[in-house]
This record gives structure tokens, sequence and C-alpha cells, in this order.
């Protein structure tokens, strides 16, 4: 199953720490936004692998970050 990874608040991309083919597990972080002059973390909903990745660093914050592809 594919799951989404949406952004809680709104801002800019400021680090992508994974790569598409990544394996993460579930709370590893993967990016960091920046939203109010202060930097927030993202983290992974789930383990699996990173199969697409929606934006890049210091683009304003999309629907979609990235999708994962939950381990089975």
């Amino acid at each position: 199953m594919n799951i989404e990874l949406t952004s809680p608040i709104p801002g800019n991309i400021m680090k992508v720490l994974v790569g598409v083919g990544d394996a993460v597990n579930e709370d590893d972080e993967v990016l960091k936004i920046e939203s109010m002059k202060m930097e927030n973390r993202i983290y992974a909903p789930a383990t699996g692998t990173i199969t697409a990745i929606g934006v890049k660093e210091n683009d304003e914050v999309e629907v979609v970050l990235l999708v994962i592809e939950e381990a089975s």
C-alpha cells in the first residue's frame, strides 16, 4: 500500500533527507520545513521504501511531499 505524506503546516522545504529508493522506518526524519522562521522536522508515517518525492529544497510546501510504499 502506498502512503502519501502531506505537510501538516505551510512553509518552505529546507532539507530533503531521503531519496527515491531509500528504506525508511516509521518515525525516521525525512524532511525539514521552515515555517514562521522555525525549523520543523517531518517524520515518516510508516516503514517502507520512498517511491516518489514531490518537493525539493527551497520549494514552497506542496500537498504531497513524498510517497512511501509500506513494507509488508
